[in-house]
């Protein structure tokens, strides 16, 4: 593959070039290492970035989550930097750890690595959700919300 100033200084057409850069662009990404929270095609690991909704049968606020933001936390940025996990307030899984008794549904915990790093308890409406969620994803998780600049490398 030539190098970055062979390339440019070739008269090679527009379409050639690009695809020099694109070709040492897969290269490159193809050398660095996963980033944390992303599947690990070798080991098979999950991603260690999750939102717990702790919720439990009857609860009204629960559903209203489920209504306003379910169907479509999975399609957002949020949602695919930490996918939603659901468990039962009364059957906690032994994998996760909280840093203390959850008493109230629904309760978000922001989760690395199976520990809770954060919590939101309860849920206001959806207007109040979206902006506390990204916060605590930012806080705790190193996420770039929307409108955030990006980190200089």
């Amino acid at each position: 593959m030539p190098s970055t100033v062979e390339i440019m200084n070739t008269k090679a057409p527009l379409f050639a070039m690009r695809r020099s850069f694109a070709a040492m662009a897969l290269a490159v990404a193809a050398a660095l290492p996963a980033q944390a929270g992303e599947p690990e095609a070798e080991t098979g690991t999950t991603n260690v970035n999750e939102l717990v909704m702790v919720e439990q049968a009857g609860c009204e606020w629960c559903k209203r989550w489920n209504e306003e933001i379910g169907p479509i936390y999975g399609k957002t940025r949020e949602g695919a930097f930490a996918p939603l996990r659901r468990v039962d307030l009364r059957a906690l899984p032994d994998d996760l750890k909280v840093t203390r008794r959850v008493n109230f549904t629904p309760t978000f915990l922001i989760v690395y690595d199976g520990h809770e790093m954060a919590r939101l308890e309860g849920y206001p409406g959806e207007d109040f959700f979206w902006p506390v969620i990204a916060q605590l994803l930012s806080q705790h998780l190193a996420f770039v919300p929307d409108g955030a600049d990006q980190p200089e490398s």
